[in-house]
């Protein structure tokens, strides 16, 4: 499976349909954000999600009816957050120009909107993507935490990514919190030895520890479970979309499995080098892998649908 590049996905796809679309996305995200800055790692981390299955149609979004269980009941998108927000930018574009935008399109303009105010990382969307029709959990395979560096460059690669885009992208990891179910193998039991993750940063192993306490917490209940710093060297807090978690993963400090396994490939670790010392080159890179992220199997022209309410597909 390859990244499309169906003609019909331009630039400005709806200067004529829907003129104030992207600038609506961009101003109800500003809303939001200036409420909580943590919508902003939250966009586009669901890019990611949604792009990983089925490709970028907009079908994360899906609620699950009858006796459909769609994508978003699945482990791994149970700690998604601000899907409210996508809500809130359908209702003013349907408010404008009813029946236009797709769900879809409003994900990757988003996440864009977001990159730009967490990290000035800015980038030119194309558009025109159009919403799929089908959510199922059953097909959410995505790389966990705790995968291996070659497992994440696999899943990756069935996707038409590559490993400068694992190496960029993961980057975004600077940013947000995660449940301390996602580190309690590295801190107690690393591979079933009983015995923590003896690569992690002792200092950092210690924070974590007194963070979170040995337990036992499934997605089903993960509400109740405590959070930590995706990046614990952050410089400018959770929030701001910068080099620094590559300091972090040559340090030693990361705190998910799958960020500090960029240190062990050669080739992951040469690009987090660079970006390391390069802020510059990490976003501009940033902004050429999110584009490609958000081009995986798109659905064009008369596939799929625009939805009304990104919630659930079109009545027949």
């Amino acid at each position: 499976m390859h990244i499309s590049t169906i003609k019909s996905k331009l630039l400005h796809f709806y200067a004529q349909s829907c003129p104030r679309a992207e600038t609506i996305v961009r101003q109800v995200v500003q809303h939001r954000a200036a409420q909580d800055r943590s919508v902003l790692p939250a966009l586009i981390r669901l890019q990611f999600h949604d792009c990983f299955v089925r490709g970028c149609d907009g079908s994360v979004l899906i609620d699950s009816a009858g006796g459909n269980v769609a994508e978003k009941e699945a482990d791994p998108n149970l700690t998604l957050r601000m899907l409210d927000v996508i809500d809130d930018v359908k209702a003013a574009l349907e408010t404008a120009c009813p029946g236009v935008v797709s769900c879809a399109d409003i994900i990757g303009l988003a996440a864009r909107d977001a990159a730009a105010m967490a990290g000035r990382v800015r980038y030119q969307l194309p558009t025109g993507r159009r919403d799929g029709t089908v959510s199922s959990a059953a097909e959410v395979h995505l790389p966990s935490p705790s995968v291996s560096f070659a497992d994440a460059l696999s899943a990756f690669s069935n996707i038409g990514l590559d490993v400068v885009d694992l190496t960029t992208l993961l980057g975004s990891h600077t940013m947000g919190f995660c449940h301390c179910m996602f580190v309690m193998d590295r801190l107690y039991d690393f591979k079933k030895t009983g015995t923590p993750d003896q690569t992690m940063d002792a200092g950092l192993r210690a924070s974590l520890q007194g963070s979170c306490p040995p337990h036992t917490v499934t997605p089903q209940n993960e509400s109740g479970d405590a959070i930590v710093p995706m990046n614990l060297l952050a410089p400018h807090g959770p929030f701001r979309l910068d080099n620094s978690f590559y300091r972090s993963v040559l340090a030693g400090k990361a705190v998910l499995q799958i960020d500090q396994e960029l240190a062990s490939d050669g080739m992951a670790r040469l690009i987090a080098a660079k970006f390391a010392v390069g802020p510059r080159k990490f976003r501009k890179q940033f902004a050429r892998s999110m584009v490609k992220l958000a081009s995986v199997h798109v659905l064009t022209g008369e596939q799929g649908e625009v939805r009304l309410n990104c919630r659930k597909v079109n009545s027949r």
